[in-house]
């Protein structure tokens, strides 16, 4: 068991490293416009990522679990308007215990492993895959100089702004940006649907 364990470590070590390789070469053609922007490559391309899997990685499961909860829900809230209160507090109780707190419990845990997966999973691999491919070090190499860009501090000294730190802001960011976007989006096709239906209420 030992042997197979060490086995399938190496295995993901060395996926993992030629993974790495491979971006190290797609990213190469971009060093031109610095670390800066290539950072912030990585935190636009992290959130399509992480968007995608949440579009496309659901569970059999997980979809059972919400129609189950939803069901069991519902039946508490029809409960619970009940004119007897202490009768209905007492059957949403025993919908609690008999079904709905389990039900709840395996929902919200295959929700957890799955943000795992779609969500935080990406974001550990990027942010490890910057911290060491774009380690002061590194920066130095590639671009001559350990930071991405510094601020004027105290004593005349500068403020650097790391990789990591960087490239977390520039994550934050974008997903702000994803953010509005969509909520853009949404608002302009809600005033289109509008108007279309005013256009074609004054034909009719």
């Amino acid at each position: 068991m030992d042997a197979f364990m060490d086995n399938l470590w190496e295995y993901i070590m060395a996926m993992i490293l030629h993974a790495a390789a491979a971006l190290d070469w797609l990213l190469s053609p971009f060093h031109m416009f610095g670390p800066i922007f290539i950072l912030t490559l990585l935190a636009f391309v992290t959130v399509l990522v992480t968007k995608t899997l949440n579009k496309f990685i659901i569970t059999k499961r997980y979809i059972e679990l919400e129609k189950e909860f939803q069901h069991w829900y519902k039946i508490r809230e029809e409960a619970m308007k009940s004119q007897d209160y202490d009768k209905a507090k007492g059957l949403a109780k025993n919908i609690d215990q008999a079904k709905l707190n389990r039900v709840y419990y395996d929902y919200f845990l295959e929700g957890f492993l799955l943000g795992l997966v779609r969500n935080v999973l990406p974001i550990f691999i990027m942010v490890t895959y910057v911290n060491e491919s774009f380690k002061a070090e590194e920066l130095t190499r590639l671009f001559g100089k350990g930071y991405v860009f510094a601020f004027p501090a105290a004593n005349g000294k500068q403020l650097l702004v790391g990789s990591v730190f960087y490239y977390i802001i520039a994550l934050l960011l974008s997903y702000l940006a994803w953010a509005v976007i969509k909520r853009m989006a949404k608002k302009k096709a809600s005033i289109s649907k509008q108007q279309m239906d005013s256009i074609s209420s004054d034909i009719v």
